[in-house]
């Protein structure tokens, strides 16, 4: 059983930073591409970043410049260091792999609270 589990959420003021850390554990080969989406209230779920399994990454226009995504491949693990936050950051966090396990299959981890005050 693959599991996707995400920490580093929280209360931070507006201009603050914050760092998400998602692991994955269970029967993994390999992991191919990891990303980072967000969820708002009333709102869709949108991309925030991505990785691919040799460090290519891409952002949303909204968080370049702020946000940087990382990977440890050796831990199964990747990291969303978002600095500079705006309340519009204010979402529920998910980290998303596409994993190779006993199939191929894209796994999602349960969500974190980031909550900017202005």
């Amino acid at each position: 059983q693959v599991r996707l589990v995400e920490s580093g959420g929280g209360l931070v003021q507006a201009g603050g930073s914050l760092r998400l850390s998602c692991a994955a554990s269970g029967l993994i080969f390999v992991i191919n591409d990891m990303e980072w989406y967000r969820q708002a209230p009333g709102k869709q779920r949108e991309l925030v970043a991505g990785i691919t399994r040799d460090s290519s990454r891409n952002y949303a226009n909204s968080v370049k410049g702020r946000f940087v995504i990382s990977r440890d491949n050796a831990k199964k693990a990747v990291y969303l260091q978002m600095d500079a936050l705006k309340p519009e950051d204010t979402a529920v966090y998910y980290c998303k792999a596409r994993i190779w396990s006993t199939t191929t299959s894209d796994y999602w981890g349960q969500g974190t609270q980031v909550t900017v005050s202005s």
